[in-house]
């Protein structure tokens, strides 16, 4: 993680302090840097110098302005404007571990072949709490590519419970 990443993470985290939404704007941000790291188009246009600054957050606010919080599009429009818009993922994923340290927790980002309930993602952070022993932040990411089950990644530890890594394992046996 670069500086310039977490000082910009950490200029998000305290506006979202300051305007007491801070899990609902990182949570947010985070879907937007999701979305703007699966799409190359967007992630291009976001980050490309060349489009002037008033075109691009122009775009972010034609994008978020009925989806996200007012506070999550003035950041977003923010870090866009100021030429962050290729990194957003990162920098969601930053103010994600920074929101999580204020309360003591860590993140575990949670991959799964479908969405999760409340009551399910509920139970893996009670699970992944135990198994870390820190109180444990959840970040449900929809992932089709592993088939079923989860992966769980907290810092650098990864559990590994998809249904793609037991059949590698399975085929590799077998060969």
């Amino acid at each position: 993680m670069s500086e310039r990443t977490e000082g910009y993470a950490g200029a998000v985290v305290a506006i979202a302090q300051a305007e007491d939404v801070l899990d609902r704007v990182t949570s947010e941000l985070a879907s937007v840097g999701r979305a703007a790291a699966g799409n190359e188009e967007l992630r291009r246009v976001l980050s490309d110098r060349t489009v002037p600054a008033s075109r691009r957050v122009g775009i972010v606010e034609d994008l978020l302005a009925s989806m996200a919080s007012p506070v999550t599009l003035n950041v977003v429009a923010m870090l866009v404007g100021a030429g962050r818009g290729g990194d957003l993922e990162a920098i969601a994923a930053e103010a994600l571990e920074l929101a999580a340290a204020t309360r003591g927790e860590a993140v575990a980002e949670v991959r799964s072949a479908v969405a999760l309930t409340d009551e399910q993602i509920a139970r893996v952070a009670e699970a992944l709490s135990r198994a870390s022993g820190r109180n444990v932040t959840v970040h449900v990411v929809v992932d089709t590519e592993i088939i079923g089950g989860l992966t769980a990644q907290i810092g650098d530890t990864v559990f590994d419970g998809s249904v793609r890594t037991r059949l590698d394992q399975m085929k590799e046996r077998l060969s």
